[in-house]
């Protein structure tokens, strides 16, 4: 038995919480700052993040850690996740890491997805000593970049056709979420990224359209056409080669639900054996006799024993 309640609150307490992380990413279109200021200003929106990422991990714990099984599997593709991403470290836009954040979020669902993403970023990040202003947008933008997978439309048919279907599905969302993951990663950053008085220059006085306009040149000739181009040919490639066969092996790992504890099924105690009942036939003459019953050894068997309950 599932406990939807729980799972529906907990399901709009993680909505809002990644909306508010939005309108962090999003500050400078929100904020008025110079950048100068605005540098000085960028730790403590990251700080600002912070709460608002241990309650998700902890309403993510409480919505999807239901047995053994999940705490492994979590830890295990969290280690993998973590090492793939530091060896690919110094290689501009080679980022293998999305491939497991999209297989995995989309056999086990978007809350462990989510998790895995904000988990995968952590571990990698205290082992690389990478920490800084920079880590609580990371570990937001991939938690949902593996939740996002396991939001496309299902596709429950069993033909080989509707696997390739799945996986071409998996590849383009896989090339959207490669460039939107730069994008975001651009903007809570850009405005002391430049200096002022270009044409890419985040200016406190300009209007938003103008701001999103500068916004779109910088994030273009920076990332879009470099880094998050890389980032979307390594995801297709290694969704195209090992996502039929990793999203099998993962689904034949099933995860937990929470219900009700099986019972072990109780034993009937035995009914004992009816004892041997004469039956009497008529004798010419108004006399009987006594035949014993048909069963072979039914009247020498004993009565048998009530086997114990399953409970004791």
């Amino acid at each position: 038995m599932r406990r939807t309640g729980s799972t529906g609150w907990t399901a709009w307490v993680l909505g809002g919480g990644s909306i508010l992380a939005a309108a962090g990413f999003a500050w400078p279109f929100f904020a008025s700052a110079l950048p100068e200021n605005a540098q000085s200003a960028a730790p403590v929106v990251a700080f600002a993040l912070v709460p608002a990422l241990i309650v998700a991990l902890a309403l993510t714990l409480d919505g999807e850690m239901y047995t053994a099984k999940t705490v492994a599997l979590l830890g295990v593709l969290s280690a993998v996740g973590a090492a793939v991403r530091i060896a690919g470290t110094g290689v501009g836009g080679v980022e293998a890491v999305f491939i497991l954040l999209i297989l995995a979020g989309r056999a086990y669902g978007a809350r462990f997805g989510f998790l895995l993403g904000l988990l995968t970023i952590a571990v990698s990040s205290a082992l690389w000593g990478g920490f800084g202003p920079w880590t609580p947008f990371q570990m937001f933008a991939c938690g949902w970049v593996g939740a996002g997978a396991a939001l496309l439309p299902r596709i429950r048919s069993a033909h080989i056709g509707a696997a390739r279907l799945e996986i071409a599905m998996l590849v383009a969302y896989g090339i959207v979420a490669s460039y939107l993951f730069g994008l975001v990663m651009n903007l809570w950053f850009w405005p002391f990224a430049v200096g002022s008085g270009t044409d890419i220059s985040y200016a406190a006085d300009a209007t938003l359209g103008e701001n999103l306009a500068s916004f779109a040149l910088y994030t273009l000739v920076t990332s879009t056409l470099t880094w998050d181009t890389v980032r979307a040919i390594t995801t297709t490639v290694g969704i195209v080669l090992v996502g039929p066969a990793a999203l099998a092996a993962l689904r034949r790992a099933k995860l937990g639900r929470p219900g009700r504890a099986a019972r072990p099924p109780q034993a009937e105690p035995a009914t004992p054996a009816t004892p041997a009942t004469p039956r009497s036939t008529s004798l010419p003459g108004g006399g009987t006799r006594t035949h014993p019953s048909t069963a072979p050894g039914a009247a020498a068997a004993p009565p048998t024993a009530p086997h114990p309950s399953a409970r004791a």
